[in-house]
């Protein structure tokens, strides 16, 4: 047995909460690869910040040096067409646990973006990185392609042409020009992306937590879909979040008070 399967999961992804906001954190030195059981931590971390309550928006943090650069070559080097059958749903299982968190959720990005790095970025619903941060999604370049969403999320985030520029060279693709594609949404200093991350999602704190959590499913699940099913999608959650105490309270205090003075109770 290898070192890497004796680890687990939770030596290299953890979640720590602080005033309403959960910081899904990998650390697995140097590079932040993206092993068989980093992805079971990041998905471990999703389901977590999914089910706390005093979670109210999350961040994903790779730390000071690298945001992640890329899933485990060498531990995928060996593995033949029938393993990677088996395995490829954890490989995109991971990201997509991300993805679903019902929560907002912020990626904050130092360092290198690369492969499943950037693909795990791509699941947030706002990137913040470092002017000095790298993304690219090289796997063509080692003879496969992305495996964990990337075809999918990068096309429908900048747009397919785009998309397939950057997967069809796997070049990388620096700070300045990654916003300029709308890859990610804000530059800043690298030693100020954690704290702007915190910020954003912190002012969520206090939200109405259904009510985000309806607005997200709305826009996830109407971008998979056709217009017309989209629309519906929307009014059932619109109806729905009719049944919250958060919606009484927030009526109730515009009427009284005016706009973003209630308190919600996340019912």
């Amino acid at each position: 047995m290898t070192q890497e399967t004796q680890d687990s999961p939770q030596d290299f992804v953890r979640l720590e909460v602080a005033d309403g906001v959960g910081t899904i954190r990998l650390d697995r030195p140097k590079m932040n690869a993206i092993s068989f059981a980093v992805q079971a931590g990041l998905a471990a971390a999703a389901r977590e910040a999914t089910e706390r309550d005093d979670v109210k928006a999350v961040v994903v943090y790779g730390g000071e040096r690298v945001f992640a650069a890329g899933n485990d070559v060498k531990e995928m080097a060996d593995l033949s067409y029938a393993d990677m059958v088996k395995a490829s749903a954890s490989v995109q299982g991971a990201v997509t646990a991300i993805a679903r968190i019902p929560k907002p959720v912020v990626a904050a990005v130092r360092g290198y973006a690369l492969g499943g790095g950037c693909e795990l970025a791509l699941a947030a619903d706002v990137r913040i990185a470092a002017t000095d941060a790298t993304f690219g999604q090289p796997e063509v370049l080692l003879g496969i392609i992305p495996g964990a969403g990337g075809t999918q999320r990068l096309a429908r985030l900048i747009g397919p042409s785009k998309a397939k520029d950057l997967i069809f060279t796997g070049r990388f693709v620096q700070a300045d020009e990654a916003l300029a594609l709308g890859l990610v949404d804000r530059l800043v200093e690298p030693d100020e992306v954690y704290a702007a991350a915190l910020a954003w999602a912190g002012q969520f704190s206090g939200a109405a937590s259904l009510a985000l959590r309806a607005a997200k499913t709305c826009i996830d699940r109407g971008l998979e879909t056709d217009l017309d099913t989209g629309l519906e999608i929307e009014q059932m959650q619109f109806a729905a979040v009719f049944a919250t105490e958060d919606r009484a309270i927030g009526m109730r205090s515009f009427v009284e008070n005016g706009p973003g003075k209630a308190t919600f109770v996340a019912r």
